[in-house]
């Protein structure tokens, strides 16, 4: 199933309004301990997660104008400055649906272009959260065509505040329509080792999870599994 180690997939992630220092310490923790890709924590959590990830191959991740995308395109710049301050290596920036779902799509543009030289400049990661489940198929390929263009590193599926998450679906029209340059984060709902390879195996290179260290068991307890 993997082109590279499973936990090497997982952004290892706490977005509830309610989360406690506490968790931070957890969710950073496990990350370590399961060497993840990355964690991926609210903006003012950013710095502490910095920290606490310290001398470990674990990036952080953050997110801009979440989770509904909302902000001007001044706002989300500001935050997206704010979060580099504090040490944040990639940025999960929410489009603004609404425009994507009115088809403003020069605006969409407009937003992408003034944020990428931004982040570009000082070398981190963006991820683009299109909110898939709320949109159209004709939707998800124009949103390929124009961040495909952009050069972005990531398009991802959710926020997982939606009323559908990522879908199997979602991800394959992804890979279908974006350069290879562009990769996939599937999010939003993937709570299990099953649900993470059907994800992976149609094009998803990024998983982001509450439930990273379940999915690591259950892919464990699989492997067992298929030698008996």
């Amino acid at each position: 199933m993997e082109k590279m180690p499973l936990n090497k997939y997982i952004d290892h992630t706490i977005l509830k309004p309610t989360c406690l220092v506490a968790d931070i310490h957890i969710l950073c923790e496990e990350a370590k301990q399961f060497d993840f890709a990355a964690v991926c924590v609210p903006p003012n959590f950013v710095k502490l997660a910095k920290e606490l990830v310290a001398g470990s191959a674990v990036k952080v991740a953050t997110v801009i104008s979440f989770p509904f995308g909302y902000s001007a395109t001044e706002a989300k710049i500001a935050e997206i400055i704010l979060a580099m301050v504090d040490g944040a290596d990639e940025l999960d920036v929410v489009a603004n649906i609404s425009a994507i779902k009115n088809g403003d799509w020069s605006a969409i543009a407009d937003e992408i272009n003034h944020i990428m030289p931004i982040i570009r400049s000082k070398g981190k990661a963006i991820k683009i959260i299109i909110e898939s489940g709320v949109l159209t198929d004709d939707e998800i390929i124009k949103c390929c065509d124009i961040y495909g263009i952009a050069g972005i590193d990531f398009l991802k599926t959710s926020t997982g505040y939606a009323e559908k998450g990522a879908s199997v679906e979602a991800v394959s029209l992804f890979r279908k329509h974006l350069p290879e340059s562009v990769q996939i984060k599937a999010s939003g709902g993937i709570r299990d080792y099953e649900t993470a390879k059907k994800m992976i195996d149609a094009g998803a290179t990024r998983i982001g999870c509450s439930a990273g260290v379940a999915i690591i068991t259950g892919a464990k307890i699989d492997h067992l599994k298929s030698n008996y």
